[in-house]
């Protein structure tokens, strides 16, 4: 492992938490939007987005040092796609709205606000703790160079 790859690992972190964090709260604004888009003459309202992540494949020296038994470090992480919750819509009843069907039922979009800002503790703390990782690896490394002093 070289010295520089834990920031490479780190910032993927970054990036990807403050993506997540970029959706979540696209997902709070939009709670209460019954008509993100319309399909075939009738409004669609809001579907609730989350951020799939998954490990970045290993390079050819990690996985020859995988294969050789020397152990193998992650390259960090990576957003495979943004999806939508397939969850379905509140309905909720408002005959006076004008998304509102015939018999007087608004669907509302299946976004939980409480659902929601847990996730978002979640993301900032993920973000803060890959935060510290990286200031204890600069250390480490402003250290390493003062040795030779």
């Amino acid at each position: 492992m070289k010295i520089s790859d834990s920031f490479s690992i780190t910032s993927s972190a970054l990036t990807a938490q403050r993506l997540r964090m970029d959706v979540i709260s696209s997902n709070i604004a939009n709670a209460e939007t019954t008509r993100s888009r319309v399909e075939d003459g009738k409004a669609v309202p809001y579907r609730r987005k989350t951020v799939v992540m998954a490990p970045k494949e290993l390079d050819f020296n990690s996985a020859l040092d995988s294969a050789m038994g020397k152990g193998a470090v992650g390259q960090g992480v990576k957003i495979t796609k943004i999806q939508e919750d397939a969850a379905p819509f509140k309905p909720v009843y408002n005959p006076t709205h004008p998304d509102a069907d015939n018999e007087g039922y608004v669907y509302m979009p299946n976004v939980d606000i409480l659902k929601e800002m847990v996730d978002m503790i979640s993301a900032t703390r993920s973000y803060e703790a890959n935060v510290t990782a990286l200031n204890a690896s600069k250390a480490m490394i402003t250290k390493a160079l003062q040795i030779g002093k």
